[in-house]
Protein backbone atom coordinates (compact mmCIF):
# COMPACT_ATOMS: atom_id res chain seq x y z
CA UNK A 1 0.00 0.00 0.00
CA UNK A 2 0.91 3.56 -0.38
CA UNK A 3 2.15 4.75 3.24
CA UNK A 4 3.52 8.77 3.69
CA UNK A 5 6.49 9.45 5.86
CA UNK A 6 7.47 12.68 7.14
CA UNK A 7 10.66 12.74 8.76
CA UNK A 8 13.15 15.85 8.87
CA UNK A 9 16.16 13.86 9.87
CA UNK A 10 17.60 12.62 6.98
CA UNK A 11 18.87 9.30 8.49
CA UNK A 12 15.86 8.42 9.76
CA UNK A 13 13.98 8.96 6.28
CA UNK A 14 16.08 6.91 4.47
CA UNK A 15 15.42 3.50 7.22
CA UNK A 16 11.80 4.22 7.35
CA UNK A 17 11.69 4.14 3.79
CA UNK A 18 14.07 1.36 3.56
CA UNK A 19 12.29 -1.05 5.47
CA UNK A 20 9.14 0.02 4.51
CA UNK A 21 9.74 -0.57 0.51
CA UNK A 22 11.38 -3.91 1.74
CA UNK A 23 8.61 -4.56 3.11
CA UNK A 24 6.25 -4.33 -0.10
CA UNK A 25 4.84 -1.14 0.29
CA UNK A 26 4.97 2.46 -2.09
CA UNK A 27 6.78 5.37 0.28
CA UNK A 28 5.67 9.04 -0.60
CA UNK A 29 8.40 10.99 1.56
CA UNK A 30 7.97 14.32 2.74
CA UNK A 31 10.69 16.33 4.75
CA UNK A 32 8.61 18.52 6.79
CA UNK A 33 4.86 18.89 8.44
CA UNK A 34 3.89 21.43 5.85
CA UNK A 35 4.86 18.88 2.52
CA UNK A 36 3.18 16.47 4.81
CA UNK A 37 -0.18 18.38 5.59
CA UNK A 38 -0.39 19.48 1.97
CA UNK A 39 0.40 15.34 0.91
CA UNK A 40 -2.76 14.10 3.02
CA UNK A 41 -5.32 17.12 1.92
CA UNK A 42 -5.18 16.14 -1.65
CA UNK A 43 -7.66 13.65 -3.41
CA UNK A 44 -5.85 10.23 -3.74
CA UNK A 45 -3.95 10.70 -0.67
CA UNK A 46 -1.99 7.85 0.74
CA UNK A 47 -4.13 6.17 3.22
CA UNK A 48 -1.64 5.70 5.80
CA UNK A 49 0.90 8.18 7.09
CA UNK A 50 3.97 7.64 9.49
CA UNK A 51 4.64 10.98 11.21
CA UNK A 52 7.85 12.38 13.57
CA UNK A 53 6.73 14.09 16.28
CA UNK A 54 9.30 16.80 16.19
CA UNK A 55 9.46 18.62 12.94
CA UNK A 56 10.66 22.31 11.56
CA UNK A 57 7.61 24.60 11.23
CA UNK A 58 4.26 21.83 11.53
CA UNK A 59 4.69 19.17 14.20
CA UNK A 60 3.55 15.44 13.65
CA UNK A 61 0.85 16.39 15.84
CA UNK A 62 -0.31 19.42 14.11
CA UNK A 63 -0.57 17.84 11.18
CA UNK A 64 -2.83 15.06 12.97
CA UNK A 65 -5.07 17.79 14.18
CA UNK A 66 -5.43 19.46 10.52
CA UNK A 67 -6.30 16.00 9.14
CA UNK A 68 -8.97 15.13 11.39
CA UNK A 69 -10.52 18.74 11.39
CA UNK A 70 -11.62 17.44 7.62
CA UNK A 71 -14.68 15.24 7.61
CA UNK A 72 -14.77 15.39 3.84
CA UNK A 73 -11.65 13.34 3.58
CA UNK A 74 -10.99 9.45 3.92
CA UNK A 75 -9.62 9.77 6.94
CA UNK A 76 -6.02 8.53 7.11
CA UNK A 77 -4.65 6.14 9.34
CA UNK A 78 -1.93 8.15 11.33
CA UNK A 79 1.64 6.44 13.41
CA UNK A 80 3.29 8.95 15.36
CA UNK A 81 6.81 8.06 15.87
CA UNK A 82 8.88 10.04 17.99
CA UNK A 83 11.91 10.00 20.74
CA UNK A 84 8.91 10.49 23.10
CA UNK A 85 8.41 7.51 25.70
CA UNK A 86 6.38 8.80 28.61
CA UNK A 87 2.72 7.93 29.57
CA UNK A 88 1.97 11.76 29.35
CA UNK A 89 3.13 11.89 25.96
CA UNK A 90 2.00 8.58 24.65
CA UNK A 91 -1.74 10.07 25.90
CA UNK A 92 -1.35 13.35 24.23
CA UNK A 93 -0.43 11.97 20.96
CA UNK A 94 -3.53 9.49 20.66
CA UNK A 95 -6.00 12.38 22.09
CA UNK A 96 -4.60 14.41 18.76
CA UNK A 97 -6.21 11.98 16.91
CA UNK A 98 -3.18 9.46 16.19
CA UNK A 99 -3.99 5.76 16.01
CA UNK A 100 -0.96 4.35 16.65
CA UNK A 101 2.48 5.30 18.42
CA UNK A 102 5.90 3.69 17.74
CA UNK A 103 9.15 4.85 20.08
CA UNK A 104 12.53 5.99 18.26
CA UNK A 105 14.47 3.93 17.68
CA UNK A 106 12.18 1.78 15.97
CA UNK A 107 12.45 -2.42 15.35
CA UNK A 108 12.16 -2.80 11.82
CA UNK A 109 9.46 -5.89 12.74
CA UNK A 110 7.44 -3.47 15.08
CA UNK A 111 7.21 -0.84 12.10
CA UNK A 112 5.44 -3.70 9.68
CA UNK A 113 3.58 -4.96 12.42
CA UNK A 114 1.87 -1.71 13.20
CA UNK A 115 1.79 -0.90 9.25
CA UNK A 116 -0.08 -4.24 8.77
CA UNK A 117 -2.60 -3.32 11.56
CA UNK A 118 -2.99 -0.18 9.94
CA UNK A 119 -3.54 -1.69 6.45
CA UNK A 120 -6.18 -4.01 8.54
CA UNK A 121 -8.49 -1.48 9.60
CA UNK A 122 -8.17 0.99 6.48
CA UNK A 123 -9.39 -2.31 4.72
CA UNK A 124 -12.25 -2.84 7.10
CA UNK A 125 -13.13 1.31 6.88
CA UNK A 126 -13.42 0.57 3.26
CA UNK A 127 -15.63 -1.99 3.38
CA UNK A 128 -18.14 -0.64 6.00
CA UNK A 129 -18.04 2.75 3.54
CA UNK A 130 -19.27 0.30 0.89
CA UNK A 131 -21.72 -0.94 2.49
CA UNK A 132 -22.97 2.62 3.76
CA UNK A 133 -23.08 3.42 0.49
CA UNK A 134 -24.97 0.36 -0.86
CA UNK A 135 -27.33 1.06 1.93
CA UNK A 136 -28.06 4.71 0.73
CA UNK A 137 -28.38 3.94 -2.58
CA UNK A 138 -31.08 1.09 -1.80
CA UNK A 139 -33.04 3.58 0.55
CA UNK A 140 -33.37 6.20 -2.15
CA UNK A 141 -34.96 3.12 -4.34
CA UNK A 142 -37.80 2.16 -1.65
CA UNK A 143 -40.83 3.72 -1.33
CA UNK A 144 -43.20 2.67 1.37
CA UNK A 145 -46.58 3.33 2.69
CA UNK A 146 -47.31 4.17 6.18
CA UNK A 147 -49.76 6.18 8.28
CA UNK A 148 -53.67 6.15 7.71
CA UNK A 149 -55.27 5.60 4.36
CA UNK A 150 -58.12 7.04 3.74
CA UNK A 151 -60.60 4.31 1.51
CA UNK A 152 -64.16 3.85 0.31
CA UNK A 153 -65.92 1.30 1.91
CA UNK A 154 -67.96 0.50 -1.32
CA UNK A 155 -65.62 0.62 -4.49
CA UNK A 156 -62.45 0.59 -2.18
CA UNK A 157 -60.66 3.70 -4.34
CA UNK A 158 -58.38 5.53 -2.08
CA UNK A 159 -57.80 9.29 -1.78
CA UNK A 160 -54.57 11.33 -2.14
CA UNK A 161 -53.04 13.79 -0.53
CA UNK A 162 -54.56 16.04 -2.93
CA UNK A 163 -58.20 14.42 -2.34
CA UNK A 164 -58.46 12.82 -5.82
CA UNK A 165 -59.50 8.95 -5.66
CA UNK A 166 -57.44 6.79 -7.18
CA UNK A 167 -58.16 3.03 -8.09
CA UNK A 168 -56.04 1.19 -5.39
CA UNK A 169 -53.59 -0.34 -7.63
CA UNK A 170 -52.73 3.13 -8.77
CA UNK A 171 -52.19 4.44 -5.65
CA UNK A 172 -49.96 1.67 -4.08
CA UNK A 173 -47.68 1.30 -7.51
CA UNK A 174 -47.09 5.54 -6.94
CA UNK A 175 -46.16 4.71 -3.06
CA UNK A 176 -44.15 1.66 -3.81
CA UNK A 177 -42.40 -0.51 -5.75
CA UNK A 178 -45.22 -3.06 -6.28
CA UNK A 179 -46.24 -4.16 -9.54
CA UNK A 180 -50.26 -5.38 -10.12
CA UNK A 181 -51.02 -8.46 -12.54
CA UNK A 182 -54.67 -8.60 -12.53
CA UNK A 183 -56.59 -12.08 -12.64
CA UNK A 184 -60.25 -13.16 -11.33
CA UNK A 185 -60.80 -15.04 -8.20
CA UNK A 186 -63.29 -17.71 -8.17
CA UNK A 187 -66.19 -15.54 -6.46
CA UNK A 188 -65.84 -13.29 -9.04
CA UNK A 189 -65.57 -15.43 -11.89
CA UNK A 190 -68.71 -17.50 -10.42
CA UNK A 191 -70.73 -13.78 -10.09
CA UNK A 192 -69.95 -12.01 -13.57
CA UNK A 193 -69.44 -14.92 -15.61
CA UNK A 194 -72.23 -17.83 -14.38
CA UNK A 195 -72.94 -18.72 -17.83
CA UNK A 196 -69.36 -19.78 -18.50
CA UNK A 197 -68.74 -21.69 -15.14
CA UNK A 198 -70.09 -24.82 -14.04
CA UNK A 199 -69.95 -26.45 -10.13
CA UNK A 200 -67.29 -29.17 -9.64
CA UNK A 201 -68.35 -30.00 -6.65
CA UNK A 202 -66.20 -28.65 -4.59
CA UNK A 203 -68.01 -25.52 -3.87
CA UNK A 204 -65.48 -23.24 -6.60
CA UNK A 205 -66.77 -22.46 -10.16
CA UNK A 206 -64.78 -23.75 -13.56
CA UNK A 207 -64.96 -21.58 -16.38
CA UNK A 208 -66.51 -24.00 -19.32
Amino acid sequence: MRILIAEDDLTSRVMLAAVLKKGGHEVVETTNGTQAWEALGKPGAPRLAILDWMMPGLGGLDVVRRIRSLPSLPPPYIIILTAREGKTDVIAGLEAGADDYLAKPFDPGELLARVEVGRRMIQLQERLTDQVRELREAARHIKTLQGIIPICSFCKKIRDDQGYWDQVEAYVSRHSEVQFSHGVCPECLKKNYPDCCEDDGDGEGELV
